[in-house]
């Protein structure tokens, strides 16, 4: 292998539970954004260098990740697989690369959007053999992340989201460059646990033997159910106007600038398609319904007179007529973490239905298979193949 060539190895065999009941029959980084995958969205970012090999490293649900790309024809590179089989952190889905790995490699996450310049310049490093190293960007809420101190260029440490105040705003952005010498510095690494990359990355800080490059451009990270919407926010804000194409229109449907309409989505007369939206493949939005802000999976129906906003309608899902999912910011718990004025009023998980003149509000989350009722209200968490009647 020419010393000049970089693999980019992708990091996709998490489950992403915090995005269930999305991620309960897709992994995480399969999940669309802008009406296409999360990892969708990385790959492209990689072949917009000249990076020509791609190794993802897939788990979790991964029959949905080589179906959808295959040996990489299609983006014209070659996409080869490992497998982490169970889930033990990514130091240790790193570590399944080292098989077919070679020389100097760049890293990436595949459910974090980052624009194709951090690939150009961590593939630099890589070639330059200035190793290791990792991007490093600014965050508005660096807690939830990995908080990193800099002397220089050089990374001193990382705190994987640290519990007291912070001092800086510079976070691990989750692209790095390396040899395959990193695979010896994750086998030395002990970690309680799962084996975190940033824990070997901790070491080698510790040495002064890792590098910082800076980074200011796009970095999308979907951590929760609502980021989807701010992700799906900014990726279909680009699209220079409303992506319709293969969508049939009724009469009087109003479009705005920032919707992304899959092919074969049928929309019906007198509807209303805010702004901030992407609409799957083979979806319906029928008669007088509103949709905005929103992500609607492919083959999902809104119903006539529907109210869908700032919401998640997974696949084949359907929304009865003058059914509302809508609301005012809600107070969300995940696990133990608090989340405040969240704009998010509601989840239908993959084939759920909910009936007619239902309301979603408050962040409510209805997992797969679910049947609600006409007319019920619901504000909270529903578990997957349950039925909510009314009264």
């Amino acid at each position: 292998m020419a010393t000049d060539s970089v693999t980019a190895v992708i990091l996709a065999a998490g489950e992403g539970r915090r995005l269930a009941p999305l991620t309960n029959r897709r992994p995480k980084p399969m999940v669309p954004v802008a009406n296409r995958p999360l990892l969708e969205h990385v790959v492209e970012a990689v072949t917009a260098t000249d990076i020509d090999r791609i190794v993802l490293v897939v788990g979790y649900e991964q029959e949905r990740i080589r179906n959808h790309f295959g040996d990489g024809d299609d983006w014209d590179v070659t996409i080869e697989y490992v497998e982490q089989t169970t889930q033990l952190g990514t130091g240790h889905a790193v570590l399944q690369a080292e098989p077919v790995v070679d020389g100097p490699f760049v890293v990436l996450n595949g459910d974090r959007i980052v624009d194709a310049s951090i690939v150009s310049q961590m593939r630099d490093r890589a070639r330059d053999d200035d190793l290791p190293a990792m991007a490093v960007t600014t965050a508005a809420n660096p807690r939830q992340y990995g908080v990193v101190t800099l002397d220089g260029d050089r990374v001193t440490g990382i705190d994987e989201k640290p519990e007291g105040p912070v001092e800086t705003n510079q976070i691990n952005a989750g692209v790095y460059a390396f040899s395959p010498a990193v695979f010896d510095a994750i086998r030395e690494t002990h970690a309680t646990g799962e084996l975190a990359i940033t824990a070997t990355l901790n070491d080698l800080a510790g040495d002064e033997s890792l590098s910082a490059v800076r980074y200011d451009g796009r970095w999308l990270d979907v951590s929760n159910l609502w980021d989807l919407l701010t992700v799906n926010a900014g990726l279909v804000d680009e699209a220079t106007a409303a992506e319709t194409v293969g969508a049939s229109l009724g009469a009087s449907v109003t479009v705005a600038d920032d919707v992304a309409l899959a092919g074969n989505v049928r929309v019906g007369p007198n509807v209303t398609l805010g702004g901030s939206t992407a609409i799957g493949s083979n979806a319906t939005v029928e008669a007088g319904a509103v949709v905005e802000n929103a992500v609607v999976f492919p083959d999902a129906v809104i119903g006539a007179g529907a109210v869908v906003r700032d919401a998640i309608v997974a696949g084949n899902a359907r929304v009865g007529p003058n059914a509302t999912i809508a609301g005012e910011p809600a107070t969300i718990v995940v696990g133990d973490a608090v989340h405040h004025n969240v704009e998010l009023a509601g989840v239908v998980g993959d084939n759920a239905t909910v009936g007619a003149g239902a309301t979603l509000t408050d962040g409510a989350v209805v997992g797969d298979d679910v049947n609600a009722d006409a007319g019920v209200v619901i504000d909270d968490r529903v578990e997957s193949g349950a039925v909510v009647r009314r009264g």
